[in-house]
């Protein structure tokens, strides 16, 4: 594809804006008691509003792929147009700047699983979903955890029986975010358990839709239902969908487990969650914004969200080149988490008793949600005890952990529900 300036793409990225989306009020300021003051990790709408916002997503996404800006970076095989990291930071800023649909559905699919099908999937998957997942026609989860395989995704028991040129999988997964909505599904399953816990664990990419398929909500403490568990009774998969070796494939986890760090890592303190702005006024409206312990904590909290914001972003952009990610995307996550612990302590001290009971008053029970949801950030995506292995052995250089022997074979182990 031909060069473009920056110059010119943003010419051609602010023509398909205006034409297409409302920009923001960029002069508004924020106001104190004005408009939703809706603070949540996870969006908890009923199915029906998820459906409607789901339609708008992907209309949004057609619009941006048949223009030409809906995979930047990517190959132009795929519909990709090949263009430095730099492009996609300036789409995105530029984008910032209008009124767009909900495009969250789309996190899992294109941050997680659309990479590892461009890096170890077969010529027919990435024929088959590249394009339709960065068009929005195809909407990815990932089927990782399992109830007794969580941390310890290795001694995952799902599992895949060859017949043919096809795989019979059964098993569960749980804690599957947008199972309800996806068409196909990255799953990894062990194909044999005679093999070392770290081998026998490929990749494979499953219809949502197919017989064998069931799908369950789960209930959180919020009173949402964000999570799935997934259940599948021989569900018939074809070989072409296998990613990775049949007898190797834990490299296919670790290139999802690594993409999705640097997409949780991503964020932050944003317009959406939590401004500056917003925790400033908060200060103001209840008299505490001359403490000097508060004021220091507020600037704290800022700094670290930077830092780790522009951390991230190098990440992201060797990602975006095509390099495989790395270990040190692991420094991403656990930064994430801990700033949103800090983040969470730091409001729940200056709301005091208002956050724990629903009296009207605005921005304060609403913090309510992301409060109850910071703890689950620990685990998701691998939780901070395994991060801090992972930065501990595989960036610094540190004495690995005493494990299990990498030889015995996993029907030999007594790892998740396998206790006798």
């Amino acid at each position: 594809m031909a060069e473009i300036t920056e110059a010119a793409f943003r010419d051609e990225v602010v023509s398909f804006l205006d034409a297409n989306a409302t920009p923001r009020d960029l002069e508004q300021k924020f106001v104190w008691g004005e408009g939703s003051d809706a603070v949540a990790l996870f969006d908890e709408t009923s199915r029906e509003v998820e459906q409607k916002q789901l339609a708008e997503a992907k209309r949004w996404r057609a619009l941006r792929y048949d223009a030409g800006l809906g995979w930047l970076s990517g190959p132009e095989q795929y519909g990709g147009r090949e263009l430095p990291a730099s492009y996609e930071r300036l789409y995105n800023g530029l984008e910032a700047r209008y009124v767009t649909p909900n495009t969250s559905f789309f996190s899992i699919g294109l941050g997680m699983v659309a990479p590892t099908i461009h890096a170890h999937g077969t010529d027919a998957t990435k024929d088959r979903y590249l394009k339709g997942m960065y068009r929005g026609d195809v909407v990815g989860c990932q089927l990782f955890s399992e109830p007794g395989a969580g941390s310890d995704l290795a001694s995952l028991q799902a599992r895949a029986v060859r017949d043919g040129d096809e795989w019979l999988i059964t098993g569960q997964k749980v804690w599957t975010s947008g199972a309800q909505y996806s068409d196909i599904g990255e799953i990894i399953c062990r194909t044999d358990p005679d093999l070392p816990k770290h081998k026998g664990l490929p990749g494979f990419l499953v219809d949502m839709n197919a017989p064998g398929v069931e799908v369950r909500p789960l209930r959180q403490m919020t009173g949402g239902a964000t999570f799935n568990e997934v259940f599948y009774n021989d569900v018939r998969v074809p070989d072409d969908h296998r990613l990775g070796d049949v007898n190797q494939g834990w490299t296919v986890a670790l290139t999802t487990l690594m993409n999705e760090r640097a997409s949780i890592g991503a964020g932050g303190i944003g317009g959406g969650l939590a401004s500056m702005t917003r925790l400033v006024e908060m200060l103001r409206h209840f008299g505490l914004s001359k403490d000097p312990v508060l004021r220091q904590e507020l600037a704290d909290l800022h700094i670290r969200f930077t830092v780790a914001r522009y951390s991230n972003q190098r990440a992201l952009d060797k990602i975006r080149s095509g390099q495989l990610p790395g270990p040190e995307l692991s420094t991403a996550k656990l930064a994430l988490t801990q700033n949103m612990t800090a983040l969470s302590d730091y409001v729940s001290r200056v709301l005091g008793p208002r956050i724990i009971a629903d009296t009207g008053e605005w921005g304060t029970w609403s913090w309510s949600k992301f409060v109850l949801g910071t703890p689950g950030m620990r685990i998701a995506g691998g939780s901070d005890e395994v991060m801090r292995n992972i930065v501990a052995e595989r960036v610094l250089g540190l004495p690995k952990d005493p494990g299990i022997d990498s030889k015995t074979p996993f029907s030999e182990l007594k790892v998740g529900t396998q206790t006798s």
